[in-house]
């Protein structure tokens, strides 16, 4: 196919090397012009501006931080809408706001758009490897035209249902991977504080009963929050958004909400930039200790 692709950051641009590899044409654009410089060099062509995009490309994939820069990229002056044609394809692969994915879906199709929401879940190492886990959602007929496309980028291909189902279903997955984490996080500083060792505390707990949970210890031990693939300000945003659905629902989630408090206090502290693990930070600001560090083999790669 001939595809564009908008939003060549740190999950956008691994996965449009796999469309590349699989042998698709591809037109791409990013607000930094930089971080689309090495497919260029693979041979994908450059669109000034979504607009130059939508006008080369009958299916465009986005991949961007969030739901202003999507709400942007579709209606802004230079947006896919002010040059799409009626039968176009957007895919939007970002993690976005339930309420925004189906008043996009509505704008869309009443310029003959089809919006498919198709989050992504998996992180960056399995983006490389085009292992990704892929939420699709939205018209079932044009997913079916566009499902080899995304089998390109993904070991796990999910058709969800109506417009909006793919994004409730990233928002969960990553309301957990986000917040248990912080159960973690408070066990190492309670442990600091009255004197556990935390690589020893470590050794134990992963064969133990919370051995499933404990997976990113290793990373936290180790104080891996610099350079981070996920940073803290995109998974406060994503445990915001997934509040945000549970309030418009009328649904209760009281330790993602707790959770979230811990996100903005370290985002106070000016951590955005930093690892979503950075929460420790303020855990242990809290408790007038801080976790020894520890190197480890395990948790080396960046997360």
């Amino acid at each position: 196919m001939h595809v564009g692709f908008i939003g060549t950051g740190s999950i956008g641009e691994p996965m449009a090397r796999q469309l590349l590899a699989a042998g698709h044409e591809l037109v791409v654009h990013d607000a930094r012009p930089e971080a689309a410089a090495a497919l260029r060099e693979l041979g994908a062509a450059w669109g000034a501006d979504a607009r130059e995009v939508a006008a080369a490309c009958r299916v465009v994939l986005t991949s961007l931080p969030g739901p202003p820069e999507v709400e942007a990229v579709v209606t802004g002056a230079n947006g896919l809408l002010a040059a799409a044609q009626p039968g176009d394809i957007h895919i939007d692969l970002s993690s976005n706001s339930v309420a925004m994915v189906q008043r996009l879906q509505r704008e869309e199709a009443a310029r003959g758009v089809v919006y498919i929401d198709c989050p992504v879940t998996g992180g960056v190492r399995r983006a490389r490897r085009g292992a990704l886990t892929l939420l699709a959602s939205g018209e079932r007929q044009a997913f079916e035209r566009v499902e080899p496309l995304l089998q390109a980028l993904g070991e796990h291909v999910f058709y969800v249902g109506e417009a909006g189902s793919g994004c409730l279903t990233k928002l969960i997955n990553n309301a957990i991977v986000l917040c248990a984490g912080q159960l973690v996080q408070e066990g190492l500083v309670l442990g600091s504080k009255l004197g556990l060792e935390p690589g020893r505390l470590y050794e134990m707990l992963k064969v133990g009963s919370s051995a499933p949970h404990v997976g990113l210890m290793p990373y936290m031990i180790g104080r891996r929050f610099a350079d981070p693939t996920f940073t803290l300000a995109l998974a406060s945003k994503d445990v915001g958004l997934a509040l945000e659905a549970a309030r418009d629902a009328g649904v209760p989630m009281p330790v993602t909400a707790a959770a979230q408090q811990t996100y903005l206090a370290a985002m106070g502290r000016g951590l955005g930039e930093q690892s979503f693990l950075a929460t420790q930070i303020p855990l242990e600001q809290g408790a007038g200790v801080e976790v020894p560090l520890v190197e480890t083999d395990e948790g080396s790669q960046r997360l």
